[in-house]
């Protein structure tokens, strides 16, 4: 044993984002030559229970003995296979696991007893979040068997068991508590050298984008019509510029796109997603344009005739202005802002994700990952015949604008 070998034991309850930090962990740390792993409870049970039905919530009752009994010996299988590892030139293992028990970490501190062990605890206090990340749950493979709504009842009562044996960490030498959607960490007690702490913990705090995929809605008839807002349909031209962003991403994976709620986002992503089983289109009311309150569907000159007084304010400080009964970049930004951390939430650290957006939202999604003044973020380019390409990763940063219709 060594204490320069560390062990991550990841806690928290089902749909709390654990398997997600663990992967990107990883990642991170392979990226930096450190040798890695991730050790997954629910990896061992499906290997061992191959054929039975473990989706069952009654399997997860800590009153069903023979459940407790095997859930255990799988937990044991996991450790020793996380210390095999480490034993043969490992140098960091990951359990990813609720491990919400105080008697599940003491049998971790003893098994990995000589390690240094790091504990962190992921918590995701917002229900609508929850009920999208178990919706997703709900789709995996050991709930084909059952109906949506019934495999999502089943995984929220898997839940609940778990919340009766919870206990949150606060006697571990070393470990943090992170809120999963804001990348906050909460709480924190670190009394050891930890190997590879500094990158780890930026890490927790920072988004973790592999490829995310920026592109505005094709033409609609408000847009010929130099109309604010409103929910118009793609023209002939917006489903064609549709179906050139369909086959410039044709042999690209998309397990998720995200839209606003309005119907020229769903139709360019409805063009997209077309034929494709592996594509998942989850609209997202943080992505809806900025509501122009008593001005919508009225066009610039219109304002300007009609409105001068709304027309001058907000051409001396667009950024800051805030339409009459409706928003301005400046209160757009934290919706936005949302909307971006349950985007990169939902998708699971999916290699590619793609957002439909409009031009307002699509200015402050680039401002997140890119400095730019306030005055200077309504005036960002965004063309409809083209995407941007955004890397955000601890050893990879990429921006770059890519073409998609001639």
């Amino acid at each position: 044993m060594s204490a320069a070998k560390l062990v991550i034991a990841m806690v928290g309850l089902p749909a709390s984002g654990k398997s997600t930090v663990a992967s990107k962990i990883a990642q991170c740390l392979t990226a930096e030559g450190v040798a890695v792993r991730v050790f997954n409870n629910g990896d061992v049970r499906r290997e061992m229970l191959a054929g039975q039905d473990s989706s069952s919530p009654e399997f997860y009752s800590p009153a069903n003995r023979e459940g407790v009994a095997l859930r255990e010996k799988i937990a044991r299988i996991n450790l020793e296979r996380a210390a095999d590892y480490l034993r043969g030139g490992g140098e960091v293992a990951v359990l990813d696991a609720t491990n919400v028990s105080a008697q599940r970490r003491r049998v971790i501190k003893q098994m990995m007893a000589g390690h240094t062990q790091f504990f962190i605890e992921c918590v995701n206090p917002d229900p609508e979040l929850l009920s999208a990340s178990i919706s997703r749950k709900a789709k995996l493979p050991e709930f084909a068997h059952l109906p949506p709504g019934q495999a999502e009842l089943h995984f929220r009562e898997r839940i609940g068991y778990y919340e009766t044996i919870y206990t949150p960490l606060a006697d571990e030498e070393n470990f943090v508590v992170l809120d999963t959607l804001d990348n906050r960490i909460i709480r924190e007690r670190v009394q050891a050298v930890l190997p590879h702490y500094r990158i780890m913990r930026d890490l927790l705090v920072s988004d973790w984008v592999r490829n995310l995929y920026l592109v505005r809605h094709g033409e609609t008839a408000y847009n010929l019509e130099m109309r604010i807002g409103g929910d118009s349909d793609l023209t002939a031209r917006g489903m064609v510029q549709a179906q050139a962003l369909a086959w410039a991403f044709k042999d690209t994976p998309l397990p998720y796109v995200f839209t606003s709620t309005r119907k020229r986002t769903r139709q360019m992503a409805m063009v997209l997603c077309d034929g494709r089983e592996d594509c998942r289109t989850i609209p997202l009311h943080e992505f809806d344009e900025i509501d122009a309150g008593v001005c919508e569907s009225m066009t610039y000159d219109q304002i300007a005739r009609d409105m001068p007084s709304v027309h001058e304010a907000r051409t001396r400080d667009k950024f800051h202005y805030v339409y009459p009964g409706g928003e301005g970049y400046v209160t757009l930004q934290e919706r936005v802002e949302r909307g971006v951390k349950k985007a990169l939430y939902l998708s699971g650290n999916a290699e590619n994700i793609l957002i439909v957006g409009h031009q307002a939202v699509n200015r402050m999604i680039l401002s997140h990952f890119l400095y730019r003044r306030t005055g200077d973020v309504p005036y960002i380019h965004i063309p409809q015949d083209r995407y941007f390409h955004i890397v955000s990763t601890q050893s990879r940063k990429l921006f770059e604008l890519v073409r998609f219709m001639g």
